[in-house]
């Protein structure tokens, strides 16, 4: 067994997981640059209503999603995601077919409810070891960023030439290879993960709500996805008005998202290995807030909009993808499901209001008040983050231990206690599990493993 890398299993389902999950991604994510503007020739279209269809999946997103992985834990992984997939595949045949506005908000809606995320992070924890879990997760959060970035091209491309259905049923496409995928590519799992560390668990959720640096995240994630969704209510809009054709967007959506990445990365090394990571963090809103202020002033001028596009972008790319990496630092032992479970449905709730945002603004103000809005939205956020802790770093680590009875559960929590190196001990005796954070630099491997046996 190759220990230092992935096993031939580990990239089989990194691979494969990441593809579906990145083509759901692609589906739900192409009509965001396109669909302000062709969702205008949909009977019953309103601002609102067009903000309602870009956001509708949220909404049922992000109430499904905690019992969709639950479902996981009970039905097995593979079933759950596929009825997801052939759920979400449903949607986007509907809102394909439709010719209202309402229909395709009830597709979108639709497609939410196929919501796969707790069950495809849980099976790739099934299926790769707690030592190279954070490479397999890696992996998948890399393909959810670069879905976006393809949807941003590929939207208005494939809108020009088939319209809008024609996006709807591309994303169906996507849907049905992605069951495929997972019935013939995906490895099926045997040996179930331990449960609380990827499974979200109901009494768990209560406290975590109380958690001040949860809070601040979740919050964050819900202000991130808000003015997000809530721009591109208005976006194509502002650059078709200033000359750039809804068919070009794409010009300016890939090298945004090119210069965003390569801008992105250098300060992502930098702030880890300075340590400055909370200054970079808060450094990013700032950059968001400020870019989005220079769009509100600078709305009918097109260089001048592309260049504030790349810098939000530069921004929230950075944002996007260090912030799963913290809440698996600052999660609770043993409790990093339940927290996932719950920034996950904060982040599609911010999709939703964030359409129903844009779509209130767009109708009682001028398109570009939306650029203000949001801004102030992100200056509440950063007050937010500044009470943000530095995240000491760490590792998190499960143990199947065999207890003799709970006294000894208690006595072996007191001993790992006392162990160098371990930042934060959990034990669930009901499971027969020990959930360790350690800092790998301090931490006596031989010592820790003589404990739990």
């Amino acid at each position: 067994m190759n220990v230092t890398g992935l096993n031939s299993i580990e990239k089989k389902a990194a691979l494969s997981l990441a593809t579906v999950f990145g083509m759901r991604m692609i589906g739900l994510f192409m009509i965001l640059p396109v669909f302000a503007i062709y969702g205008v020739d949909l009977i019953g279209y309103s601002p609102i209503w067009i903000g309602l269809a870009i956001g509708a999946y949220g909404l049922t997103q992000a109430i499904l999603q905690i019992p969709m992985g639950i479902l996981s834990d009970k039905f097995g992984r593979k079933p759950v995601i596929i009825s997801g997939l052939i759920v979400f595949c449903i949607g986007s045949i509907i809102a394909g077919l439709s010719d209202s506005i309402y229909g395709v908000v009830i597709g979108r809606a639709i497609q939410g409810m196929g919501a796969i995320a707790s069950a495809t992070l849980a099976l790739a924890a099934d299926l790769s070891r707690e030592e190279q879990r954070p490479k397999v997760m890696a992996t998948i959060g890399m393909f959810i960023g670069l879905s976006f970035a393809i949807a941003m091209v590929v939207g208005p491309i494939v809108a020009k030439s088939f319209g809008l259905a024609g996006l709807f049923y591309l994303t169906a496409i996507l849907a049905i290879v992605g069951v495929l995928l997972v019935v013939f590519i995906v490895p099926s799992s045997i040996n179930i993960a331990a449960r609380g560390d990827h499974v979200a668990i109901p009494n768990k959720l209560i406290n975590l709500v109380k958690n001040p640096q949860l809070f601040r995240l979740n919050t964050g994630v819900f202000v991130l996805h808000l003015v997000l969704t809530a721009m591109f209510v208005t976006l194509p809009i502002m650059l078709t008005n200033v000359g750039f054709m809804v068919d070009d967007h794409w010009q300016l959506y890939l090298p945004a998202l090119l210069v965003s990445f390569a801008l992105m990365v250098p300060f992502m090394i930098w702030a880890i290995k300075k340590q400055k990571e909370k200054l970079v963090f808060c450094s990013a809103i700032l950059l968001m807030t400020i870019s989005l202020l220079l769009l509100w002033q600078s709305h009918d001028d097109l260089f001048l909009m592309v260049l504030f596009v790349m810098l939000f972008f530069t921004a929230f790319n950075y944002l996007e993808a260090t912030m799963p990496s913290t809440l698996s630092r600052i999660a609770p032992a043993g409790e990093k499901g339940s927290a996932m479970g719950m920034y996950s449905s904060s982040q599609f709730f911010g999709a939703f209001f964030g359409g129903l945002l844009g779509g209130v603004v767009q109708s009682y103000f001028d398109g570009a008040t939306i650029f203000l809005v949001c801004a102030i939205a992100l200056i509440g956020w950063y007050v937010l983050a500044l009470g943000m802790t530095e995240v000491r770093k760490s590792k998190s680590l499960s143990f199947k231990v065999n207890f003799n009875d709970e006294a000894h559960a208690v006595s072996l929590a007191e001993q790992l206690s006392t162990v160098p190196g371990v930042v934060e001990s959990t034990i669930v005796y009901s499971d027969s599990v020990a959930y360790l954070k350690i800092d790998d630099k301090l931490i006596d491997m031989t010592q820790l493993k003589a404990i739990l046996r």
